[in-house]
C-alpha cells in the first residue's frame, strides 16, 4: 500500500476539518492536567520487585567469604571478585580473564575508559589521546544521548555514522576509519540498540572487526547493555565481536560493557568491562591506583542471587513477561492510530528498552513540544544524535517501561494526536 493515500491525498478543505477535530481532542488532554514521564528507560517498580530477594543476601548466613577464602568486607581485588568475574563472563562470552567489574555503572565505566585514554592512551596508542590537534569518533545514529555526552564533554569530534537495518553504515565507517588516523574509534550498541532496537548482522561484527583503521590504537566502544534484555522467546544473537576480533588479527580493537543496572537495581548493580588480555591487564595496573576495590559485597550477593548463567536467564524472562505487554501495546496503538497514513514509522524491536519513532522531516521537535504542554514529557528530540541535533527532526525515543500500563497508553495516545496535529499542520503548510 501507497501509505501517502491517506494523508497526503487529502483535499485542503478535508484536512482543515480533520486538524480542526484533533486540535479541540488535544484541548481535552491539556484540561486533563497529565503528568507523565517517559523521557528514560527505567526500570518500573514491578521490575525492580523481582531482586528484592537478593537484598537478603550475604547477609542471612553472615558468609562475608569467598571461594578463596576472601573477607568480602575487606580492601582488595580491585578487578572484582572471582565468583562474580566467572558468572558474567559467562553472560558476555568471554573468559573470566578478559574482564573487569566495577560498582553500579556501566556508563562510569566508559567514561573512565575514554579518561585514561585521554591522559595515556590505551594498550598500543603511541602517545595519550589528549596531545592530539583533534580525536574524532564514529557515532551511529539515532543513538545513545549519554554517550554522545561523554565526548562532547572530552571534546571529541563526533561524526554521525547513519544506521541501516543491520547496523551501522559499514561503507561509510571503513572509508572514514581507513583514510583518517584522528578517528579513535566508535561507539555501538549492538543488541536492540538504543533506540532502534536493532541487533548487528554478523557481516557488520566481521566487518567491525577485520575493517583497516588508520589509527593503530582504534577502539570500538562496545555497549552490550541489553545482552540480555530479550522481550520474546526467540531472542537476537549477536556474534561474539571479541572472537571475531581476534580471528580478524585485531584482538585489543574492541572494549566490552554491561552492567546489572536493568537486571537487578539500577542504583545498585554489577558493572562489567571485557576485553583483551592485554587490554585487561593494562586496565587492572591503571584501577590498582585509583581504587582498593569495589563493592565486592554486592558483587557477592548477586553470585548468591543468581547461582549461574541460567538463574540470569530465567530471571529475565520475567522482566519480559512484565515489559512485553507495555511494548505490544504501544505498538498496537502506533499501528491502529497512525498505520497507513505515511506520517510516522516505527521499529517493532525483539528486546531492548526501547522504540524508535519518526515522524515526517521537520516535525519530531514540534511533536515532543505539544506532548510535554499537555503533561507528557518524552525525552527531546534530537537527542538521539550527536550534539542534540537530528539533521532531519524527525527522530523521537519512545521509552515504554516505566509507566503503569494505562498511563502508558494515555500517553501514547496523546503521542498520536500531536503527529497527527504536526503533520496535518506541515502538509497545510503551516
Amino acid at each position: 500500500m501507497d501509505l501517502m493515500q491517506t494523508y497526503g491525498k487529502m483535499s485542503e478543505e478535508y484536512l482543515k476539518r480533520k486538524l480542526s477535530d484533533l486540535e479541540g481532542i488535544y484541548g481535552e488532554f491539556r484540561a486533563r492536567g497529565l503528568k507523565l514521564d517517559m523521557s528514560r528507560g527505567k526500570p518500573c517498580k514491578e521490575q525492580l520487585d523481582l531482586s528484592v530477594e537478593m537484598l537478603a543476601y550475604p547477609y542471612k548466613d553472615k558468609d562475608f567469604k569467598t571461594a578463596s577464602c576472601a573477607d568480602v568486607r575487606n580492601y582488595g581485588l580491585a578487578d572484582g571478585l572471582p565468583e562474580a568475574k566467572e558468572l558474567f563472563a559467562k553472560m558476555l562470552e568471554v573468559s573470566a580473564s578478559e574482564i573487569i567489574l566495577g560498582n553500579n555503572s556501566s556508563l562510569s565505566m566508559m567514561y573512565d575508559t575514554f579518561s585514561r585514554a585521554m591522559i595515556f592512551g590505551v594498550y598500543g596508542s603511541p602517545e595519550p589521546w589528549c596531545r592530539l590537534p583533534r580525536v574524532k569518533f564514529l557515532c551511529p545514529s539515532p543513538g545513545y544521548d549519554r554517550h554522545f555526552a561523554i565526548c562532547e564533554l572530552l571534546n571529541i569530534e563526533m561524526i554521525t555514522i547513519d544506521m541501516r537495518d543491520d547496523g551501522p553504515d559499514m561503507d561509510t565507517v571503513e572509508r572514514l576509519a581507513a583514510e583518517d588516523d584522528s578517528i579513535k574509534g566508535m561507539w555501538c550498541t549492538p543488541k536492540y540498540s538504543n533506540p532502534t532496537g536493532i541487533t548487528y548482522s554478523d557481516e557488520v561484527v566481521d566487518r567491525l572487526a577485520s575493517m583497516r583503521t588508520a589509527a593503530k590504537d582504534f577502539r570500538i566502544f562496545w555497549d552490550n547493555a541489553y545482552v540480555v534484555h530479550h522481550l520474546t522467546d526467540k531472542p537476537d544473537r549477536l556474534k561474539n565481536i571479541l572472537e571475531a576480533c581476534k580471528n580478524a588479527g585485531n584482538p585489543d580493537r574492541v572494549f566490552i560493557f554491561a552492567s546489572t543496572s536493568k537486571i537487578t537495581f539500577p542504583g545498585s548493580g554489577v558493572a562489567m568491562m571485557a576485553a583483551s588480555e592485554n587490554n585487561i591487564n593494562l586496565i587492572r595496573k591503571q584501577l590498582g591506583i585509583r581504587t582498593i576495590g569495589p563493592d565486592k559485597i554486592n558483587q557477592l550477593r548477586h553470585v548468591q542471587f543468581f547461582k549461574d548463567i541460567d538463574g540470569i536467564e530465567q530471571h529475565m524472562i520475567k522482566h519480559a513477561e512484565i515489559l512485553k505487554p507495555k511494548f505490544d501495546m504501544v505498538i498496537s496503538i502506533l499501528e491502529s492510530r497512525l498505520g497507513g497514513k505515511n506520517i510516522a514509522s516505527w521499529s517493532r524491536p525483539n528486546g531492548g528498552y526501547f522504540i524508535s519513532f519518526d515522524t515526517l522531516p521537520g516535525c519530531a521537535s514540534a511533536v515532543v513540544k505539544m506532548a510535554g504542554e499537555a503533561g507528557v514529557v518524552f525525552t527531546p528530540a534530537g537527542a538521539t544524535y550527536p550534539y542534540g541535533r537530528d539533521p532531519q527532526d524527525r527522530n523521537i525515543r519512545i521509552a515504554p517501561s516505566m509507566p503503569p500500563i494505562e498511563d502508558l497508553k494515555v500517553a501514547m495516545e496523546l503521542l498520536c494526536i500531536c503527529v497527527q496535529i504536526v503533520s496535518a499542520r506541515k502538509l497545510l503548510g503551516d
